[in-house]
């Protein structure tokens, strides 16, 4: 799959909730809770002519990732999911689909219209 662009999340059910939503390729890296900006490195290499983008959970762990994500990777941009959901597993796919489609990614038209 060739893809420009790849988003970075938390784990398997970030990745699981977010990957039915795109119409286009996109790659989606889990972090597994790493916190390292050595292991933030070697993930990210074999994307480094990517935009990058992270969406992580807004609760301590996820916040605490993202800042050192920000610290390491200034050139990165961030999506969030709001707060009353938690974790990006947990947000439903409508809200997920507008805010990566506010991003300018493609996604499927069913679920900004919560057929999805």
């Amino acid at each position: 799959m060739i893809t420009e662009k790849v988003i970075i999340v938390e784990g398997r059910q970030d990745k699981l909730q977010l990957l039915p939503i795109f119409a286009e390729p996109i790659e989606i890296v889990c972090t597994n809770g790493t916190f390292s900006q050595s292991r933030l490195e070697e993930l990210l290499q074999p994307y480094e002519y990517c935009e990058v983008y992270a969406f992580f959970d807004s609760d301590r762990a996820g916040q605490q990732l993202r800042k050192v994500f920000k610290r390491h990777f200034p050139e990165s941009n961030h999506l969030y999911t709001q707060s009353v959901y938690g974790e990006v597993e947990r947000t439903p796919r409508r809200y997920l689909a507008k805010v990566l489609q506010d991003a300018e990614f493609a996604v499927k038209e069913g679920y900004l219209l919560g057929k999805g």
